[in-house]
């Protein structure tokens, strides 16, 4: 049977791969041989060759309400947040929001992570928004299917401020660190399967990490920063490095950063730079020299989320607490910023995110 009717393989896989990733869905349902096409190995592989693959922001944010923003109350709110998904598309500046499953209806659990690997995002752990109460649950959104599935739960129960990266070659997700629920902080660090719901323990760390940052670059898995229980939010400057073929922790680099600092906004540049915002800074790791690029914009003092793509880094962040999240883009050529426009139902506070090419 022809994928498209009167149409070559070749040119019919071509249209395919043009399709925007919302509708997939819709496209997959047509026939079956739409479906198998679009579900075969080739098909992202092929959508990233080509220069089709979409890059997304997708972001743990705060609904709006926004009667409280217009009269100036989001600050004095005493009601919990209720988070959901945000998805931003930097090439068309569009916004928009995924749904939730029925075990999410009642919105994400506060302080959870997400990580991206090929057509899933999978939401790790946080505290459950009723009972506050830690979990190790995980779930897993599909954008072919535009479902939801439940994954294994992370193992070691609950933990919480856990860094976590993906290898989007291998469909791994890397969880480090973080701390337990009496607050000890943990050396521990787990490997996740995806597409087998498998999850593998790796050495531990050389010590306790908790509130790290991890990023995966190069065929190895890069844990920066953190603290260690005694020290209670005292930041350290380390980092260290885990090889994933020859499954081996390297010697800690103690003096990784150049200052002491939440390491939340680290992120790899994918241009042989390293990236991060400190002290109202943007400054850039290249070799074994941290610089100055950039001034974070003015409107941004508490920097929330940071992604980076082909040439451009985005930063989102408020002028305090309780006030609307704004975005900006970073030119990493010209060092020149620009505001994104972001409607008001997407200003919300921001716990975390991660860039997906899809």
């Amino acid at each position: 049977m022809e994928l498209i009717s009167g149409l070559p393989e070749d040119v019919a896989r071509d249209c395919l791969i043009r399709i925007p990733y919302e509708q997939f869905p819709a496209v997959a349902s047509v026939c079956k041989g739409w479906n198998t096409e679009i579900h075969s190995p080739d098909f992202h592989r092929r959508r990233r060759t080509t220069k089709q693959a979409q890059e997304i922001l997708v972001t743990v944010q705060s609904n709006i309400d926004s009667e409280k923003t217009r009269t100036g109350l989001l600050a004095k709110s005493t009601t919990n947040p209720v988070y959901r998904l945000s998805v931003f598309e930097p090439k068309t500046g569009s916004w928009s929001e995924l749904p939730l499953g029925p075990e999410l209806a009642f919105g994400l659990p506060m302080f959870c992570r997400i990580a991206g690997v090929g057509f899933d995002l999978v939401v790790m752990g946080g505290w459950d928004p009723d009972s506050w109460k830690a979990s190790n649950s995980v779930f897993i959104y599909n954008f072919l299917s535009a479902k939801w599935r439940r994954g294994a739960d992370m193992p070691g129960g609950p933990r919480t401020f856990f860094a976590c990266a993906s290898d989007q070659n291998n469909q791994t997700v890397y969880v480090a660190g973080g701390h337990d629920e009496e607050k000890n902080a943990l050396r521990s660090v787990l490997a996740y399967d995806v597409a087998r719901d498998l999850w593998v323990p790796l050495p531990d760390m050389s010590r306790e990490r908790d509130e790290c940052k991890a990023v995966f670059r190069r065929g190895a898995l890069c844990v920066v920063g953190g603290y260690c229980t005694e020290m209670q939010g005292r930041f350290e400057r380390s980092a260290e490095v885990f090889d994933v073929a020859t499954w081996k922790w390297g010697p800690v680099e103690e003096e990784f950063m150049d200052a002491a600092a939440c390491p939340r906004t680290f992120v790899d540049g994918g241009d042989g730079a390293m990236y991060m915002c400190c002290g109202g800074d943007v400054v850039a790791l290249q070799g074994d020299t941290w610089r100055n690029v950039a001034k974070v914009p003015g409107e941004i003092r508490n920097v929330a989320c940071v992604g980076v793509w082909e040439g451009a880094m985005l930063v989102i962040g408020s002028s305090g607490f309780g006030e609307p999240h704004v975005g900006f883009v970073l030119d990493l050529k010209s060092w020149a910023w620009t505001k994104l426009v972001s409607p008001e139902e997407y200003t919300g506070h921001v716990q975390s995110g991660c860039l997906l090419e899809i």
